[in-house]
């Protein structure tokens, strides 16, 4: 048994008496089509069951209803949050959510852009490796917000860290450390370097040293070097550029014997899931990782990109707080 025929446009527009190109005029570029018409020719679509197609649709209004997300490492549970604010929002909008991985691959990333850009009318990057040179070159071609980053010009979301880190510095001065050792990730991740230049800015503040050593892989398997880094500068606190880095450095300790945090202090960033499940439990600065994925698909939708307002980009700023828990402790007393 053969299936129903499909309603094109053709036999739209002849039951409509309007030529195919008003059919689709009225369904992607209504303004150019006379109100009256319009409404005449969606009752006769109507009718008939025509549907037009979305491929169609968004080749002839330039809009593919249809957005890209780009993370480092799909696997790290900081992301979760991001993405499924990001999805939620564009789904609310009605918007199709695609979700893509860099490998921490600057190259790749610029890749993924260019070969999306035709399929969707945006991407948000989170944690972008790549140059700010490129993002901005590339920016002037493509819908880009930024998550995690910030490049002069363009759009972004980011977590307070100078305020953040300040409360971790603070947190290790009233425990009596009197310096700390910043475990830097990757030499081309934006955070890393503004976490450093925040734990430094906010350690000389407080009288305290800071060292910065690495840069070491932001996982699990990274925290085995980076441990033994800090046990040989003789660190009591040590910080790390995320909870994967952090909780990599504390089974690693473990291993070796060292006791947290009555020998050494651990402090990490992100507050991922999981990161109360350690042993012990670890301290680290949180932020409001949904709300970040939400915001930058809502800059998106309202504003387009930073080709729309050049002058003004939005830059969202979001808060952050430090929770304690016990990879923290005092300092010890050097005497014993």
């Amino acid at each position: 048994m053969s299936s129903p025929k499909r309603t094109t446009v053709y036999d739209v527009a002849r039951e409509a008496g309007v030529a195919a190109s008003t059919v689709s005029r009225a369904f992607s570029n209504p303004r150019r089509v006379n109100a009256t018409t319009r409404r005449h020719v969606l009752a006769v679509a109507e009718r008939l069951g025509y549907h037009p197609s979305p491929l169609a649709t968004a080749l002839q209004s330039g809009r593919t209803a249809t957005l890209a997300m780009l993370v480092p490492d799909i696997a790290n549970p900081h992301f979760f949050g991001t993405i499924r604010g990001a999805e939620r929002r564009a789904t609310a909008a009605d918007i199709t959510f695609i979700l893509g991985f860099t490998e921490e691959s600057a190259d790749t990333e610029r890749d993924q852009i260019e070969r999306l850009a035709r399929s969707v009318d945006g991407f948000v990057l989170a944690s972008s490796r790549m140059p700010d040179s490129t993002t901005a070159d590339l920016a002037r071609e493509h819908n880009l917000v930024l998550v995690n980053r910030e490049v002069d010009g363009l759009p972004s979301v980011v977590v307070d860290n100078a305020s953040g880190s300040a409360q971790i510095v603070d947190h290790l001065a009233s425990l009596g450390h009197r310096s700390l050792v910043y475990l830097s990730g990757p030499h081309q991740s934006w955070l890393a370097g503004e976490r450093w230049r925040a734990l430094s800015a906010g350690a000389g503040r407080r009288g305290m040293g800071a060292t910065r050593l690495g840069p070491f892989p932001p996982q699990v398997a990274g925290g085995g070097a980076a441990a033994d880094a800090a046990l040989v500068s003789g660190a009591t606190a040590v910080v790390a550029h995320n909870d994967l880095l952090a909780i990599g450095i504390l089974r690693r300790l473990a291993e070796r014997g060292v006791q947290v945090p009555e020998q050494i202090s651990v402090v990490g960033y992100d507050d991922i899931f999981g990161a109360d499940f350690c042993v012990p439990a670890l301290t680290t600065l949180a932020g409001p990782q949904e709300e970040a994925g939400r915001s930058a698909v809502e800059i998106l939708l309202t504003t387009g990109s930073a080709r729309a307002d050049p002058e003004s980009p939005r830059r969202v700023v979001l808060p952050s707080h430090l929770v304690i828990r016990d990879s923290t402790g005092p300092a010890p007393d050097p005497g014993r």
